[in-house]
């Protein structure tokens, strides 16, 4: 129904930066809100940052200063601005969306493959 391509991953090294970017496709109506997750090992996954359909930010605070999310609404595409990475940023990164779907008509979450971020001299 909808996909998500994740792509910009690598390694990196402390202090670095990096920018992931997310492409939705597919039977979309509208796409709500959109984010990004990311599991570290051993760890649960967690919420990085979101974006409403009005731009509207929501990041979360062990990021806040060095993370930004962004989304181009015309291209249905997803991104986040990494700055001043460190280590403990060493994750696989999810892109999510809140999709209202064309046929059927209605909302659901979608789950990018993920894309590895390593942070590391």
């Amino acid at each position: 129904q909808v996909q998500l391509v994740e792509s910009g991953g690598g390694l990196v090294q402390p202090g670095g930066s990096l920018r992931l970017s997310c492409a939705a496709s597919g039977s979309i109506f509208k796409i709500n809100v959109m984010g990004w997750y990311r599991q570290a090992p051993g760890k649960q996954r967690e919420v990085v940052a979101v974006i409403t359909s009005g731009g509207g930010t929501n990041i979360a605070d062990s990021v806040k200063d060095r993370f930004t999310i962004s989304r181009d609404s015309a291209k249905n595409t997803l991104y986040l601005q990494m700055n001043s990475l460190k280590p403990e940023d060493t994750a696989v990164y999810y892109c999510w969306a809140s999709v209202l779907t064309l046929t059927p008509r209605r909302t659901g979450d979608f789950w990018g493959q993920g894309t590895q971020v390593t942070v590391s001299s």
